[in-house]
C-alpha cells in the first residue's frame, strides 16, 4: 500500500475511491468505467497541481518519503558489475555509507553513497543513513583509490546528517568529515555528486564537494534540518515549516544561489511514485556531467572545483 504524506490526503481519498470502484467493476456488479476514468483524471490533475506548488516544508517531507529510491536501487538500475569495498582499514565498516567499483554506461567509476534502508531491520543496519567516522574514512579510502587508478567518482547523498552519538565523537567525527571534504577537493579525477533525498549538514558535504552537484527536484540540501534550526531559533521543532522557508533548502533556491549546478526533474508526484523513471533520469544526468568533465586533466579538474567553491565565498 502506498504511503501518503499529510498534504496528500485529498489525493489519497480519491485513489481509495478509485480502488473501491475497481473492485466493484471487477465483481461485475456495475459498469462504472466512465466514473473511474473521471476520477482518475481528477486525481491526476490534483496530483499535478499539488506538486507544482509544494512549500519548502512539503518538499522536505517528500525528500524523506520512505519509498523514494535508495542507494541500492540506483546501483541495481545504473551500475553493472558492482563490487562493494568495505571498511576503513582502521576501525570498522560503516553500513550507512556504501561504496565500490562498477561500470555506469560502460564507464568505470567509483560509486559512494548513503543508504538509509527501506524497512525497520535495514534502517537499523544502515543507521538511517547517518554515518560514523569510519564511514567517512571509508569514503576517503575509496576516493584515494579512484585517484590512483584515474577513475571518476560518483556520490549519491541521502542523509539527515552525520551520526551525533558520543562514540562517534570519541572516534573523531568532526575530523573525519573535514578530511573527507578535503579529499573531495583534492581529487584529480572528476567528482559528480547528486542529492537524491536529504542532504544534511557536514554529513552530506563530506562526499559532495564535487565538480558538479545535482539535485533531484524534490530533494533538500541544508546545513541543518528544519527541525534543528527551529529548535535553536524558536526553542521548538513545531516551527520547522517556517525554518524550512527561511533556510532556502529546495533545489530551486539552491540553484539560484549557485550552490548546486543542475536540477533533475522528478516524475509527477515525486520519485517515490515512479522510482524507475526517477533513477533513469538521474542516470542520464550523471552520464552527461561525467562526459563534460572527462576531457579535463587532473590539474584542470582541481582548478575547476577550486574556482567553483571560491565563487561561493
Amino acid at each position: 500500500m502506498a504511503t501518503f504524506l499529510d498534504f496528500e490526503k485529498p489525493i489519497a481519498e480519491l485513489e481509495a475511491r478509485i480502488a473501491e470502484l475497481r473492485e466493484t467493476a471487477s465483481a461485475g456488479e456495475a459498469n462504472i468505467e466512465a466514473e473511474i476514468a473521471r476520477l482518475e483524471e481528477r486525481s491526476a490533475r490534483l496530483l499535478r497541481d499539488t506538486y507544482a506548488r509544494l512549500t519548502p516544508w512539503q518538499k522536505t517531507q517528500v525528500a524523506r518519503h520512505p519509498e523514494r529510491p535508495h542507494f541500492k536501487d540506483y546501483v541495481a538500475a545504473l551500475i553493472e558489475d558492482f563490487v562493494p569495498l568495505a571498511g576503513d582499514r582502521n576501525f570498522a565498516d560503516d553500513a550507512a555509507i556504501i561504496g565500490g567499483l562498477g561500470r555506469m554506461g560502460g564507464r568505470k567509476v567509483v560509486l559512494i553513497g548513503h543508504e538509509k534502508g527501506d524497512d525497520t531491520t535495514s534502517r537499523l543496519t544502515h543507521n538511517f543513513g547517518m554515518a560514523r567516522p569510519e564511514g567517512y574514512r571509508k569514503a576517503i579510502r575509496l576516493m584515494q583509490l579512484a585517484d590512483r587508478f584515474g577513475l571518476p567518482v560518483v556520490s549519491l547523498v541521502d542523509t539527515p546528517g552525520a551520526f551525533p552519538g558520543v562514540q562517534a565523537e570519541e572516534r573523531g567525527q568532526a575530523e573525519a568529515i573535514a578530511r573527507s571534504t578535503e579529499q573531495c577537493l583534492a581529487l584529480g579525477v572528476p567528482l559528480v555528486a547528486a542529492i537524491v533525498g536529504e542532504g544534511g549538514s557536514g554529513g552530506a558535504i563530506a562526499i559532495a564537494a564535487a565538480n558538479s552537484v545535482l539535485m533531484l527536484e524534490h530533494s533538500i540540501y541544508s546545513v541543518i534540518s528544519p527541525e534543528g534550526c527551529a529548535s535553536i531559533l524558536w526553542r521548538t521543532a513545531e516551527k520547522a515549516a517556517e525554518a524550512a522557508e527561511a533556510m532556502r533548502v529546495t533545489a530551486g533556491d539552491l540553484k539560484q544561489l549557485g550552490v548546486i549546478d543542475r536540477i533533475v526533474a522528478e516524475p509527477v508526484g515525486g520519485a517515490h511514485r515512479h522510482p524507475a523513471e526517477a533513477v533513469a533520469a538521474l542516470g542520464e544526468a550523471l552520464a552527461e556531467e561525467l562526459d563534460a568533465l572527462a576531457p579535463l586533466s587532473p590539474g584542470e579538474v582541481r582548478g575547476q572545483r577550486r574556482a567553483k567553491y571560491l565563487a561561493l565565498a
